[in-house]
């Protein structure tokens, strides 16, 4: 055999990410991809499931903590098997390719789709503050404003006009500064003197389901799993992520913390508890009519600026999926007039919009979609926890530049909380959660025989 045959039969080296993140660049990757418009619409149902001020602090700092401890357990898999697909990769490597597709099936119908939906409903429940639709459109109006973001987004995204990586840390820092200027209305408030507007601690037993309360904490902490793949670029590959992580959910913790109290100064537990805009009504009680205008405006932008991102990273998920499943179906196809996998963003906005209605019809709108898409993602949530410890026993030859400390301590402690969260998401088995479940099953009916057929060939 020749020395160029020799040479064309020698395997391509893989491409691995480089490891050039400090500390201080990690840090604010996770800050930026923890925080989204989610803590501007989950507080009021915290509050409503708790019964006083305390209550309420302590169910931020706990999900904080264990969003930590859950970053942690991500973090070795992520330095030991890197990957761009994250919990993907891990699923798939832990438990096999049917679960993994299964994952990636409900990141199309569930998780990415209930996202955007659930996105939408806090960009309408906000602009409906002062953009009344109401004569006309009656209970559905915020529906509608929440659909129209969602088509326009779409056409951007098929016309190829993307929201850059500068554009996305811009206005990353815009929800920052929102929750900042939360703070700044609600010490204004307490340097005046004035009450809140409805008492701040009402002992009622009825309202102490710290379950319900803990689904919407974790929600808008969720992002921490994707942070927890910088791993594998972190120059200090040993010490470099505990840090970043450290930092960066200690500062999300202390922003939503402070986002909290300032709820609390002006509007009360009760008032917040009831509140569909919080931020909006905080800002005009303490500002006034263009407080409120603006912290609409700030809210609409940070709603989009993160179902842009989901649109954009969504539909190449389902793409890739398609693609490996089976090579003539239509969502596996790429555009490349386009340069995008048109017929996955397409479906992905149709079933985003299919929730839109759904949370119409159930008049639940924001509410309903966490119902939905909760006891999918603290599901696969809880197998990623365990999947650290089948791939320790799995795999056990191969390097991890950074360990989970107190194993296997941690990794069951968070995937114990793990399903407590999934009871609790399925408890008082809600229309929601009832229909996010049916769409996994519903999954799982159509992949098998699609990957049996990939198989044979």
């Amino acid at each position: 055999m020749s020395q160029a045959s020799t040479q064309d039969l020698t395997p391509a080296p893989v491409a691995l990410p480089e490891r050039r993140l400090d500390v201080k660049h990690a840090v604010a990757l996770c800050v930026g991809m923890v925080v989204g418009a989610g803590i501007f619409k989950t507080s009021p149902m915290v509050a409503g499931a708790l019964s006083s001020a305390t209550e309420l602090y302590l169910a931020w700092a706990f999900g904080g903590l264990l969003s930590f401890l859950g970053a942690l357990c991500f973090a070795e898999m992520a330095a030991a098997f890197p990957d761009a697909g994250g919990d993907y990769h891990f699923l798939r490597r832990a438990y096999g390719h049917r679960l993994g597709f299964l994952f990636a099936w409900s990141r199309f119908a569930v998780i990415h789709t209930g996202s955007m939906a659930l996105l939408a409903f806090v960009f309408g429940d906000y602009l409906s503050q002062v953009v009344d639709l109401s004569p006309w459109l009656g209970a559905y109006a915020h529906a509608v404003l929440a659909a129209a973001l969602i088509v326009l987004l779409t056409a951007l995204n098929l016309m190829g006009v993307h929201i850059g990586l500068g554009t996305q840390l811009g206005l990353m820092t815009v929800v920052l500064g929102s929750l900042l200027l939360l703070g700044l209305g609600g010490a204004s408030v307490a340097l005046s003197g004035q009450a809140a507007l409805t008492p701040l601690a009402v002992k009622d037993p009825s309202r102490q389901d710290w379950g319900t309360a803990m689904v919407f904490v974790f929600l808008a902490y969720g992002g921490w799993s994707d942070a927890a793949t910088l791993s594998a670029e972190m120059r200090d590959a040993k010490r470099g992520i505990v840090r970043a992580l450290w930092w960066g959910l200690s500062l999300v913790g202390v922003v939503y913390l402070l986002a909290n109290w300032a709820y609390l100064r002006v509007l009360g537990l009760d008032g917040l508890a009831h509140s569909s805009a919080p931020a909006a009504d905080l800002m005009r009680a303490c500002f006034g009519r263009p407080g409120e205008v603006l912290m609409v405006g700030l809210v609409s932008l940070a709603a989009l600026s993160v179902m842009n991102a989901i649109l954009i990273a969504g539909p190449r998920t389902t793409y890739a999926a398609a693609r490996d499943l089976a090579s003539e179906l239509h969502l596996g196809r790429w555009d490349a007039r386009r340069g995008t996998p048109t017929a996955a963003v397409l479906a992905t906005s149709g079933m985003a919009l299919a929730l839109v209605a759904f949370g119409a019809y159930t008049r639940g709108g924001f509410a309903t979609m966490v119902d939905y898409l909760s006891p999918v993602y603290w599901f696969f949530l809880t197998l990623s926890g365990l999947a650290l410890i089948v791939l320790r026993q799995r795999e056990p030859e191969v390097p991890r530049p950074y360990r989970v400390p107190f194993y296997p301590l941690l990794p069951l402690l968070f995937t114990a909380c793990s399903l407590y969260v999934l009871w609790s998401s399925l408890v008082y088995v809600k229309t929601g959660a009832l229909v996010g479940v049916a769409v996994l099953a519903v999954g799982a009916l159509l992949l098998w025989p699609l990957m049996r057929r990939g198989q044979a060939r």
